[in-house]
């Protein structure tokens, strides 16, 4: 047992990590987001739509600004703009993602921004939720989500983890920045030629993860 804190762990990150939610899941949340925010604040859509993008930029997650700001409930928040029917038929997943992370030895924990009830039906969905050691979502920050270091700190020690061997996986560069600076190994998902220099790898995507192990 006293072993257990030094164990590799590889931490992924959910949406546009280990499926691709740009096609239909990230259109469907921003236009409930839009909906959540002109009907509890009164706004006109367009307002609405400004105001959701400006508190992602600003905070890193929407849900940040509006508890700060206008004492949002942030359960209520999360459980009416992340649940919609048919959820499965809108994942988007590589076939050979269960095959991959199985080739990855040490603990595997989703760490996501997303509620916990939405992130567990992407994985039931992707076929994997049974290969994650933990789904560790923005409820368990206590609302600090990632790029804000608190909520790796509650992560690391949730799971009494050791940074310098734990693997970020993640399409975020602002949230690999935090994990960098924890001294977390950082690998970039992403389709760009270029990465900076805090990140130690980059793949186009998941499946190519394995090629790596050599690094890690």
């Amino acid at each position: 047992m006293q072993a257990a804190p030094r164990r590799r762990a590889w931490i992924f990150d959910l949406d546009n990590t280990l499926h691709d939610a740009r096609p239909h899941i990230f259109p469907h949340i921003n236009r409930a987001m839009t909906a959540y925010l002109a009907e509890h604040l009164v706004l006109g859509e367009e307002e609405a739509n400004a105001l959701r993008n400006s508190y992602w930029r600003r905070y890193g997650a929407t849900l940040v600004g509006l508890i700060r700001h206008h004492g949002i409930d942030p359960h209520h928040f999360l459980r009416e703009t992340h649940n919609f029917p048919g959820l499965a038929r809108l994942v988007v997943g590589r076939r050979e993602l269960r095959s991959t992370l199985l080739r990855l030895h040490g603990r595997r924990i989703v760490f996501s921004n997303a509620p916990e009830h939405y992130a567990r039906a992407i994985l039931k969905a992707l076929g994997v939720e049974d290969l994650f050691d933990d789904v560790f979502c923005i409820e368990r920050t206590r609302f600090r989500p990632k790029p804000d270091v608190q909520g790796f700190l509650r992560l690391l020690r949730a799971h009494r983890l050791t940074p310098s061997r734990c693997i970020m996986v993640e399409d975020s560069l602002e949230n690999l920045r935090t994990a960098k600076r924890l001294r977390m190994k950082t690998v970039w998902v992403d389709a760009s030629s270029r990465a900076p220099a805090w990140v130690d790898a980059h793949v186009r995507h998941v499946a190519r993860i394995p090629r790596l192990l050599r690094l890690f």
